[in-house]
């Protein structure tokens, strides 16, 4: 059994006005038929909210990214996924704007994030033709910044790194955001904390394997980060030993969960496609 709690829905000042004019409240997000969720797993269920607003907001249309937890025993996950952000925030690492986050009386929970318009998931975008050059330094730039925070991301695969890239014609540099801020925890001690490292840049690795990314860019990413971690020489090599026997690790158990949870990997709904 859970034990009772009241119902609570913490908004973000700034975000207090838009939930008003769309007239949400904790318990309507679970019911609101304007929420469509595009993927059910067993723990949550990933949806969007489409407004039309008009000239009442910033911007006429606006898009929420909600994600609807179920119960569980301890820590409600959507007070885990605020944490995470408020941690991002504090160390000045990018992330999605968190709207608002709530826990129900009976146990279930939720976040609402705002969409970031005009970012794509980095492996989305080089699937689609982007050079992983592109996003090579930017990637490894805020995986360092991460790490040199304190922090690690747990689930550090390129669909979590949010990318817009310049527009043609206009000089400028690729802006990164990191989601699912859930999986963000605080590095432990010294004895544990770079097995916790090498799973994030494991997980980043393996990642691009199933890109067109060779084995040199993949040695240039990390190299980078070494560079902006001001790490010890020799650091390229040690790493990319436990980094390459992790991402093994990481392909068996990723088999079979892609069995059975097959668009698990998947961030955000891709722009244009068909919500089921």
């Amino acid at each position: 059994m859970f034990e009772p709690r009241k119902t609570s829905f913490r908004v973000a000042a700034e975000y207090q006005p838009l939930l008003r004019m769309i007239g949400l409240d904790a318990e309507s997000v679970f019911a609101d038929p304007r929420i469509i969720a595009w993927r059910k797993l067993s723990d949550r269920e990933n949806c969007t909210l489409d407004a039309d607003l008009g000239d009442a907001w910033r911007s006429p249309k606006v898009r929420l990214h909600v994600k609807r937890y179920f119960p569980v025993r301890g820590v409600p996950p959507a007070e885990d996924e605020a944490r995470g952000h408020r941690a991002l925030s504090i160390e000045k690492i990018p992330t999605a704007p968190l709207v608002g986050w709530g826990v129900l009386a009976d146990g279930r929970s939720f976040t609402l994030f705002e969409d970031l318009a005009g970012y794509r998931p980095a492996d989305k975008l080089i699937e689609s033709g982007t050079p992983f050059t592109s996003l090579l330094e930017p990637t490894a730039d805020l995986a360092a910044a991460l790490h040199g925070a304190g922090l690690h991301h747990r689930d550090l695969y390129l669909c979590h790194f949010m990318a817009r890239l310049p527009v043609d014609g206009v000089k400028g540099s690729v802006e990164l955001k990191l989601i699912d801020t859930a999986r963000v925890r605080r590095l432990p001690g010294f004895l544990t904390r770079q097995r916790w490292i090498v799973k994030d840049l494991a997980q980043f690795w393996y990642s691009t394997t199933k890109l067109p990314v060779t084995s040199e860019q993949r040695l240039a990413w990390l190299a980078r980060y070494a560079e902006r971690r001001k790490l010890p020489g020799g650091a390229v090599h040690r790493l990319r030993r436990s980094i390459e026997g992790k991402v093994r690790s990481i392909a068996r158990h990723d088999r079979s969960l892609n069995m059975a949870q097959p668009n698990r990997n998947v961030s955000i709904p891709v722009e244009g496609a068909e919500i089921p």
